[in-house]
């Protein structure tokens, strides 16, 4: 019988082990979840879209799981009476300079198999009878669900097959059971566990499990993900005061700058009837920072050694300190909406709680733009698993499942 121990009980998590009993039936698997509670981090907080894959390049991991994923989710969601509603997206241009972006859009939408429908204001309008746009893309498949929902359902198929959830216990230490091949010992706050296979699913903290781990490293592409350390980036949000939800159908969406890894303030119905607002990015002074008054001086430390940042920042000066003048006025925040939607003011909005993006960085201060795992020993890590990975997390699981069993 082999043991997995998976480390991380978010989405990811939760799918890589449901995947993990389904293959391997006869298999123990434990998730190990630091909080109290599941998906509390990127998972429960997020805008939860489940995204078509229109952005991502062809060919890309992204771009192949994504799409795929839209569909296993929408499919286990129905199956769980989990509530989706299929809103559908436009992505609008509205200024002249933003046409070819869009184009551009439209066309790798068509190139990875998306239903794409390329507007012009007045079809734009039909959709969305409060929007501002020169030209849109509609994306008619993307969808919204409460990935929060997801989880549990996920959570309880893990315990049905036998697998074990274990809350409130952080991973302190992965050393090398024995000899070549004979598994590790995962150290954690309540006592230690054998396995035969560790899955690193830590988000925020997946660069810090995985420098714990002191099996060999080396993964089948050659990439052990060794120069990537995670950069938090905190999105803020508002919510739209519910007398002015009408002014949003479904999903609003900007043209994005391809030379920032965001995808811009949008806004997004969500299932309960909410319109959501944002998110921005700003660096988090914390690994788990969801506003300006958390600061941990270990995490910002972190970051300010590590030269990648400073190659990142210089490129990116102009951009940040838009983000943080957005971050610190609601007045500004409201602007960038009403780029999309004209009647927006400062006064429809209402806070939200925020999320951190976990965004993997190499040294060389590139993003790292896809998703990344790698395998060093017998372990797995997933090293980069920022959005779409919620839309994407069954095709995932299945994905590090397969390398976890050594397929």
């Amino acid at each position: 019988m082999t043991r997995f121990v998976v480390i991380g009980g978010g989405i990811v998590g939760l799918a890589t082990a449901r995947a993990l009993i389904s293959a391997a039936p006869d298999a123990d698997v434990t998730v190990l979840e630091k909080e109290p509670g599941l998906g509390r981090h990127q998972t429960g907080r997020n805008s939860g879209v489940i995204h078509s894959g229109v952005y991502y390049q062809p060919g890309s991991a992204k771009a192949r799981l994504c799409r795929a994923g839209a569909a296993s989710m929408i499919e286990f969601a129905e199956r769980h009476s989990i509530p989706v509603q299929r809103t559908g997206k436009l992505i609008v241009a509205t200024a002249e300079r933003e046409l070819p972006a869009l184009r551009r859009l439209f066309e790798r939408g068509a190139d990875n198999g998306i239903d794409v429908e390329l507007l012009g204001p007045d079809g734009a309008r039909e959709h969305e009878p409060f929007v501002s746009a020169l030209a849109a893309v509609r994306v008619a498949s993307t969808a919204i669900i409460d990935y929060g929902a997801v989880c549990q359902a996920l959570a309880a198929e893990v315990a049905a097959a036998g697998g074990t959830i274990r809350l409130g216990v952080e991973v302190v230490g992965i050393s090398s059971a024995g000899g070549a091949g004979s598994g590790s010992v995962v150290e954690t706050t309540d006592g230690s566990l054998a396995a035969d296979v560790v899955v690193n699913c830590a988000g925020l903290q997946s660069d810090r499990v995985a420098a714990l781990d002191s099996a060999a490293a080396g993964s089948p592409d050659g990439d052990t993900g060794q120069d990537v350390r995670i950069v938090p980036f905190r999105g803020e949000f508002f919510e739209l005061r519910p007398e002015r939800a009408y002014l949003v159908k479904g999903l609003i969406y900007p043209v994005p700058d391809p030379d920032f890894p965001f995808l811009g303030v949008h806004l997004t119905r969500t299932v309960d009837g909410g319109v959501h607002a944002g998110p921005n990015a700003v660096l988090a002074l914390a690994r788990e920072g969801y506003d300006w008054r958390t600061v941990r001086p270990g995490d910002v430390a972190d970051v300010l050694r590590f030269p990648g940042f400073w190659r990142l920042a210089r490129r990116n000066v102009g951009v940040g300190a838009m983000e943080v003048r957005r971050s610190l006025s609601k007045r500004r925040f409201a602007a960038s909406l009403a780029r999309l939607v004209p009647g927006i003011v400062a006064d429809d909005l209402a806070p939200a709680p925020a999320g951190v993006r976990a965004q993997a960085l190499r040294a060389d201060g590139s993003l790292v733009d896809d998703f990344l795992i790698v395998r060093r020993g017998r372990n797995v890590h997933v090293l980069n698993a920022p959005s779409p990975a919620a839309t994407s997390s069954l095709e995932i699981g299945r994905e590090v499942a397969s390398l976890a069993l050594g397929q």
